[in-house]
């Protein structure tokens, strides 16, 4: 509905050539067609234009403008995202917020950190590490923290110190309109009006811009301990995810790598896996003789659900291989399947029914013949298909994208959800009233309040928001 928006004139490009200054905005086509894309298999979108605002009063005055003129506008992070979600459908503008990206103050005795939203999460990261501090979400990319908290970017060390929605305290967002908001506090708790603050968190830049924020941090780990549990049955492996859970002891990563995805990870002479389906564990502690300890419980747990190796391994260098493994997976995977490309699932459930969504997944993909891989982060239940197709090839397609509509429907009737940490963006908003029912309409409602022209990241969440 394309119609619905202006499109970008000349007159439109002097003003905002007057808010952000000439040397900060661009039409050259290597820059409209970097953010047309993400790192999704979803087809690209070019903008209008690129903005590179410097601060809250320009990126304000920018969306006021934009507002008023029914100018459609999509704020960009790092465009690390893999569901489409910065994807400018409707063209327009890109606020691309790399020039926001200092760290303002770092509060070392409360351990938190205020921020822009165009700071980048591992070099804000390598900062804090000399305050012997870190922010623990970990996405995997070195994402913006920004464009984290608009996906409510979660990854491997949920289990122990929870997605970014657990780790923000306080906002500062443009809202359509040009006004300037704040939500949350910098106090541990608050029981003070509405919960603007996580709403927000997870919008994807479809209610406002988040402009600045205050991180929750946690104290270094001092001493790491990791493991790698391998099964002879993919069953037995999921079991004991759910034995772990149950145990009283909280890994801070517990991650699943199919069998398939072993063997692809051994093909490359980097990785000297024991064949079968893998558990990859870490611990943090303040004791090496408590993480002697948790191991050794976590080992029993393990082979009483039928681990055929139990490989410990303490200190940072362990941890280190660990996570060597677990991040080059899916380039692996890519390395190893020449000529295909790859829809990669983001499902989630309660963990106690984690092995039955595994099972489907597998009989989706195996039912169809494909050679599909499954990677999750099992400790909080999340679980990402990684499903072959051939590129350009509109019935391969089809095939992956059906067996993925499978396994989101499963997770769905399973009281889980459609997306664990990638967000709707794109490809699950087809999913939004299965899994929300009437509560997508107070979605709706909400969006209409705080975006009545509805110009922000358009065509994300809603089908038919325009209408």
């Amino acid at each position: 509905m394309a119609e619905y928006f202006q499109p970008l004139t000349a007159e439109h490009l002097r003003i905002l050539i007057a808010i952000v200054g000439e040397e900060h905005i661009s039409d050259s086509a290597a820059d409209l067609d970097q953010h047309s894309r993400d790192q999704s298999f979803h087809t690209p979108h070019r903008p209008a234009v690129v903005v590179w605002p410097g601060d809250t009063s320009e990126i304000s005055a920018l969306l006021r403008y934009a507002n008023q003129h029914r100018i459609p506008l999509t704020a960009w992070g790092a465009g690390s995202s893999l569901e489409g979600n910065p994807i400018p459908i409707h063209g327009g503008i890109v606020l691309d917020m790399q020039r926001m990206n200092e760290i303002l103050e770092i509060r070392d005795l409360d351990f938190q950190v205020d921020v822009q939203a165009g700071v980048l999460y591992k070099d804000m990261n390598q900062a804090l590490g000399r305050h012997g501090l870190f922010f623990a979400p970990d996405p995997g990319a070195n994402a913006s923290i920004g464009g984290m908290i608009a996906n409510n970017a979660a990854g491997t060390r949920t289990p122990r110190y929870g997605a970014t929605k657990d780790n923000v305290l306080r906002l500062e967002v443009v809202l359509a309109s040009g006004e300037i908001i704040h939500t949350g506090t910098r106090s541990s708790k608050t029981s003070s009006g509405y919960d603007l603050l996580h709403l927000f968190v997870g919008s994807e830049g479809s209610l406002g811009v988040i402009t600045q924020a205050t991180l929750r941090l946690a104290p270094l780990p001092e001493k790491f301990s990791a493991a790698v549990a391998t099964f002879s049955s993919t069953e037995d492996a999921i079991q004991a995810v759910t034995a772990i859970s149950g145990s009283g002891i909280t890994p801070a990563a517990l991650e699943f790598l199919g069998p398939n995805l072993v063997k692809v990870l051994n093909t490359t002479g980097e990785f000297s896996l024991p064949d079968g389906p893998t558990l990859l564990l870490e611990f943090h502690s303040t004791t090496e003789a408590g993480l002697e300890e948790e191991l050794s419980e976590i080992e029993n747990l393990c082979v009483a659900e039928g681990c055929t190796t139990f490989r410990p391994g303490m200190g940072r260098a362990a941890r280190n291989d660990l996570w060597r493994v677990r991040h080059q997976a899916y380039e692996t995977i890519v390395r190893a399947n020449p000529g295909r490309a790859f829809l990669v699932g983001d499902v989630a459930v309660a963990v106690s029914d984690y092995p039955r969504l595994v099972a489907v997944a597998s009989q989706e993909m195996n039912k169809n013949n494909l050679h599909g891989y499954l990677i999750g982060h099992a400790g909080d239940g999340n679980l990402h298909p990684t499903i072959p197709y051939i590129p350009d090839d509109d019935e391969s397609y089809a095939i992956a994208a059906a067996i993925n509509g499978a396994i989101v429907e499963a997770a769905i009737s399973m009281g889980g959800t459609a997306t664990g940490e990638h967000g709707i963006g794109i490809g699950k908003r087809k999913f939004m009233t299965l899994e929300h029912g009437n509560s997508q309409k107070v979605m709706l409602s909400i969006k209409k309040a705080l975006d009545p022209h509805g110009i922000l990241n358009p065509g994300k969440f809603f089908i038919d928001e325009l209408k």
